[in-house]
């Protein structure tokens, strides 16, 4: 009985000595398709991170200044005046919009004195400035849309992608245990734990891209409809003003 404690004290030392394996030493370890899928997983969820901050900076910067836009256009008398300081509101995807129809419709009143009929807008003119008007909308959704789509491609897609990093992982502890006939931690605990560490990763780069598209997109369909309904409110002042002259 003596001679057993100084065995389990050595034991215990050369336990306690014995360097646990970390994450990087894991992933170091892994095999080529492993740490492919990792690093696809961790290209994608940097991508994602990008394209969230700049997006955040330019979905609240649009929705200050459209907001400043709007409180400087009801507050003005006149168009032109608005027109004036329109580059102060560069950021605004409806002051984008007043600048284009604004223009379209100098152009409709500038080139012949035919502009108006009978007191008001010509038909084609009207066409032209509607026109213009969708044609900014669009322009001002597509940037404002824009690279959010790679957001809900990863958040669709990388799930799978860590799945078949811990598909492959588990193919490789049950290959180890055919070839070793042992079923032990040792033997299939590397494999185990890369399969485990590709699905958190898949997951990781998942979950952040989705609640990000779906926080821009509501965001982006808000600025949307402050273009159109800007849009009629700018059609209507236009007729009032011709129909008035």
């Amino acid at each position: 009985m003596p001679d057993a404690v100084p065995l389990l004290l050595s034991v215990v030392a050369d336990t306690a000595a014995a360097p646990e394996a970390g994450i990087l030493d894991l992933l170091l370890d892994a095999d080529i398709i492993v740490q492919s899928v990792l690093l696809v997983l961790l290209g994608m969820s940097v991508a994602c991170w990008v394209i969230i901050v700049n997006k955040l900076r330019l979905i609240r910067t649009a929705e200050r200044e459209s907001q400043a836009f709007l409180d400087t256009f009801w507050k003005s008398r006149r168009l032109d005046t608005v027109f004036e300081g329109i580059d102060k509101h560069r950021g605004s995807p409806v002051a984008m919009v007043f600048k284009a129809g604004y223009v379209e419709l100098s152009k409709l009143t500038s080139a012949s004195s035919d502009a108006q009929n009978n007191g008001g807008v010509a038909i084609s003119g009207e066409d032209n400035l509607v026109r213009a008007l969708r044609r900014a909308r669009t322009v001002e959704r597509t940037e404002l849309g824009r690279l959010t789509g790679f957001l809900a491609t990863t958040g669709s897609t990388a799930p799978f992608i860590g799945l078949f990093g811990t598909v492959w992982g588990i193919l490789r502890a049950f290959q180890k245990i055919g070839i070793t006939g042992q079923a032990s931690i040792a033997t299939v605990g590397p494999d185990i734990a890369h399969a485990l560490i590709a699905t958190a990763v898949g997951l990781a780069a998942a979950i952040p891209a989705v609640m990000a598209y779906n926080y821009f997109s509501g965001k982006v369909r808000l600025l949307g409809t402050e273009m159109d309904n800007f849009s009629d409110d700018f059609l209507n002042i236009v007729k009032r003003h011709f129909r008035a002259r």
